[in-house]
């Protein structure tokens, strides 16, 4: 049985980087949501087994998101995704309801160990074949 994952993300670029990392990272089923609402919109509890988003984007921003999907699912695994690393920023997320933090540019490497840490179905790969575009 694959892994649903709902991927987050107004730049269409990075959400297609992320689409072909989990191809060769194992059996994915991959939601792609382009901004917050879309997101929400798309949320339903038991649906997915991991939600990765953006912190920045226009209109509804990744913190948004994090708040809405954890008022419907206390426990799905959110891993945020943002170019900010203060550390008042990382604790607004983990206060938000995230489970992990990645930070920008993505390394394929470490997003795969993040979805391992969650129970992803993620197969070890070279890091060589993940970034083919």
């Amino acid at each position: 049985m694959s892994s649903r994952i709902l991927v987050v993300d107004d730049s269409k670029v990075m959400r297609k980087a992320i689409r072909r990392w989990l191809s060769t990272f194992g059996d994915y089923t991959i939601t792609e949501a382009s901004d917050g609402s879309q997101a929400i919109a798309l949320f339903r509890p038991g649906e997915f087994d991991i939600v990765l988003t953006d912190w920045n984007m226009p209109g509804l921003s990744g913190l948004d998101v994090v708040r809405e999907i954890r008022s419907k699912d206390p426990k799905i695994p959110i891993i945020m995704s943002t170019s900010v690393a203060e550390e008042e920023h990382v604790i607004e997320a983990i206060q938000a309801g995230v489970s992990d933090y990645l930070l920008k540019p993505l390394n394929p490497d470490t997003l795969q160990e993040k979805l391992v840490k969650y129970g992803s179905k993620s197969q070890q790969v070279e890091s060589q074949k993940c970034f083919q575009f």
